[in-house]
Parts: structure tokens; sequence; C-alpha cells
């Protein structure tokens, strides 16, 4: 009789961290966070179930309110375990990308999708007098940046929507702000395998960006920013070798599975 309690227990205790695990990555499609019914409807849970488990989600860190709307979306904590992940897989793609920037004589960024935006967590600087370089730690919008067209251009069109803001903002003359505009673009990124930005995000800089996955199947993009003056005419070289770059990572990563 014990026994089978303790069965009970075990199987009941699985369960619930399932469930967890489920509102979890539901969320993370949904960096504007959902209300507690939105969630069980999503997850197929009833909503008093949802209820329980997001409070001892929220006590823990790995939950928080949703300021813009109420709702319920990602917390801390669950960053700072992404960063250990980060760490490590920066640590095993960065030959890579230092061979890369050799070959091209630019700068590589290597960067993840965080909370509705792409957040750069490694970087190759070139030694050019005029260069484009961004912070390791520092967040771009997805919409006008080639890392995250590219991250865009790798995910469902369900998930490319909700990811998207309701505006998208203008940063210059050239930023794609409709929305229409940029999912056909998208289209052509994920057919060919690669995004530009064009002087989307910031004057004068272009970059061309593509996405590679590890061995859990979770998205990173590489990209290499420039200079306009050092982009235009250049698009399809660099386009190559990055390509051929995020080839031999995604080789690497099956090889040692």
């Amino acid at each position: 009789m014990n026994n089978d309690k303790q069965d009970q227990n075990k199987t009941s205790n699985v369960q619930v961290i399932s469930r967890a695990a489920s509102i979890l990555r539901t969320l993370r499609d949904y960096p504007k966070g959902l209300s507690l019914s939105q969630i069980a409807k999503e997850v197929g849970l009833a909503r008093s179930t949802v209820q329980r488990i997001v409070s001892t989600l929220e006590q823990e860190n790995f939950i928080a309110q949703a300021s813009s709307n109420g709702g319920i979306r990602l917390g801390p904590e669950i960053s700072m375990l992404a960063a250990a992940v980060h760490s490590d897989l920066r640590e095993e793609i960065r030959p890579f990308l230092i061979q890369l920037s050799n070959e091209v004589n630019e700068t590589v960024d290597l960067s993840v999708l965080d909370n509705g935006k792409v957040l750069f967590v490694d970087q190759i600087i070139a030694p050019h007098p005029l260069q484009a370089t961004s912070q390791p730690g520092a967040a771009f919008p997805l919409h006008c940046t080639a890392n995250g067209k590219a991250i865009l251009g790798s995910l469902p069109i369900t998930e490319v929507e909700n990811l998207l803001p309701d505006q998208l903002t203008k940063y210059t003359d050239k930023t794609i702000t409709n929305r229409n505009e940029l999912l056909k673009e998208l289209e052509i990124v994920r057919k060919d395998g690669v995004a530009f930005t064009r002087e989307e995000h910031i004057h004068g800089i272009c970059a061309v960006g593509a996405v590679i996955f590890d061995r859990m199947k979770n998205i990173s993009a590489v990209s290499i920013p420039l200079p306009a003056t050092r982009f235009y005419g250049n698009e399809q070289k660099l386009a190559t070798a990055l390509l051929k770059t995020c080839q031999k990572i995604i080789q690497h990563f099956d090889i040692k599975q």
C-alpha cells in the first residue's frame, strides 16, 4: 500500500513538472505575456490548475507579471539559467566565429532570442578603425536587424506573429514598419537561409545573418555587422562565407551527438 502511494506521488510530481514546463514553453512564444485563461487554453489545462502552478513558478521567479497588460511572462530566473547555457554555447562556437571573422576581416556576432528581442552573447571584433560593434548583453529589435530577421525566418509563422509587436518601431528611413512587407521578406529569408539589414536599425550600418541550431535544437544567430561602405557590393561574398560557417557549426553539433 505504501509502495502504491509512493508510486502515485512520483507520478503526480512528474506530472506537475511536465505541466510547468509546458507553461514555460508557451510563455516563451508570448513575450508580451498571457492571462491565466489564455495559458490554460494554450496548454489544455483547467484555469485553477494553471493558477496553482503559476503561483509556485512566480515564487521562484521563473515567471513575472507583464506590466504592459497585467498578464504573465517569463521571469528573471529564466534569463539567468539561459545565461549559463549561453556561456557553454559561446565557448563551443567561438572558434568558428574567430575563423569566420579572420576570413572576411569583419566583426562577427553571436546572438539568441530573448523575451521578444535579439540578445548579443558573444562578439569577435575585427581590427578596423571603422567598425560596427555591440556589447554582449545588448538587446536589439527583431524586425530590423539581420540576426533578428534570421531568427524570425526560422520560426513558424504563428510564432513570428506572436513575437512581433503590433507596431513596428521606425529607427531609420529604411526600417520596414509594415508587418505584411516584413512577412514577405521573411519568406525570402526562410527560402535562402540568410537575412540582410541595410541601414534599417542604425544609419550607416548593414549586416548579414543566419541561424544555427545546437544539439538541443535551440536557435542562435551568427551575424556580420559592418559599415555600409564595406557592405554594398560585398553582400553575396559575406553571405556565402557566413552560410559556410553556419553549416560547419551545425555539422559539429551533429557529429558530437
